[in-house]
Parts: structure tokens; sequence; C-alpha cells
């Protein structure tokens, strides 16, 4: 997987790597991180438990799932079907999928609190006609190996010798490509900013 060569770490203009099919309409967060991974408390090891209960029978057995399948075992794209993230607002969701080595999610379309929580960690939920999506699923089914890569700036997918159009919300794209996505490392940034204000708040200083 590859982001950005020779570009601030922060920003999101290109993303490259091969690609992972997840067919399916409506796969709600419950299913993409069951509640009881909720509990956890940190995000660390949330990237074991994606798609937990469609992956592992009730005894743990694997079931045929595309996370079980090593062929798509380096994938940093997902390319998923029509309202995915649907449900609970959970970050978990989101968070299990990064730390699962999501890097981008070609879809139909997102539920917007899920695309929203995916731009907030840097990942672009970016959408795509139902025929491109198969197209999409088609070919890597068939090269698992296939590298595709997404170019938020120009706003395409080039997958193999194939070119195809993508959209994203402007505000997600704007921020991603500005690296501003970022929001604790942007506040970071103004901390003595920050500090200047809290010394000279009366109610707190005192």
């Amino acid at each position: 997987m590859t982001l950005n060569a020779n570009a601030d770490p922060a920003t999101r203009i290109t993303i490259e790597g091969t690609g992972m099919p997840i067919r399916g309409d409506d796969i709600d967060t419950d299913r993409i991180i069951p509640a009881r991974y909720l509990k956890l408390v940190t995000f660390d090891d949330l990237g074991s438990y994606a798609f937990y209960d469609a992956r592992f029978d009730e005894k743990g057995a694997e079931k045929a799932h595309p996370f079980n399948d090593k062929r798509y075992g380096d994938a940093a794209v997902l390319v998923v079907n029509k309202n995915f993230g649907c449900g609970s607002s959970r970050e978990h969701a989101p968070q299990s999928l990064m730390r699962s080595g999501t890097r981008v999610i070609i879809g139909e379309s997102f539920a917007e609190i899920f695309a929203g929580n995916c731009a907030a960690l840097g990942i672009p939920t970016v959408t795509a006609p139902y025929e491109v999506i198969e197209k999409l699923h088609e070919a890597i089914e068939s090269d698992p190996g296939l590298r595709i890569r997404v170019d938020l700036k120009q706003k395409r997918v080039d997958a193999g010798d194939r070119s195809f159009a993508l959209e994203i919300p402007a505000t997600f794209r704007s921020s991603l490509l500005s690296g501003t996505w970022d929001t604790t490392s942007a506040l970071l940034e103004r901390i003595d900013a920050i500090r200047a204000v809290h010394d000279r708040l009366p109610y707190i200083g005192g």
C-alpha cells in the first residue's frame, strides 16, 4: 500500500494497493464490528475483530469471507456496495477497518455518519455507480494482486489498464487533500495560541 509518495504524510492525494471485494447492500456497523467489542478499553486491537461474526462460527471456525481469504490479506482498498456503514454511528467500525489495513473504501453509497467518521481518520469513502463497482469486484476476484490506485485530486480510480470516475463530497475531499482531516494534529499545532487564551481567561486563571 502506498500513500502519496513525496507528499505531506497527512494528505490523502493518492492511495494505492490491492483490493478486497465486500459484496452486499446495507452492511451495517454491527456487522463490521460486533457490539461486544465496543467494550475494549482502546482501539488498538479492533482490527482483529472486523467482521468477526461474519468470519467465524460459534465454535470459532472460519467461514467463507473476504477477510479470511489469504489472497486479500494485504488489501488497502475495500470495494463495497450500497449504504455501507448504516445503523449505529459507532466510530469503532471505521477504526476496526483502518486497523485491519483499509486505507480507502469505494462503494455505491455510504451512511453519512460512517463516512464522516472515516474522514476523521483519513479514510476516503468514494462513490461510483453499481456498474463500476461490479467491474471492480470482478476484476479483483479474477486477479487479487491487481494494483488499484485512487486519485482524490482527479477523482479517479485506476484498476489495471482501466480507469473510472469517482465522486466524493467536497468537504471531505478538501480536508483529505489539504491534510486538515486530522483535527487533533491541527489543534496541537496551535498549542501556543490555545495556552495564551487559557492564560487570559479570568474564570480559569482566577
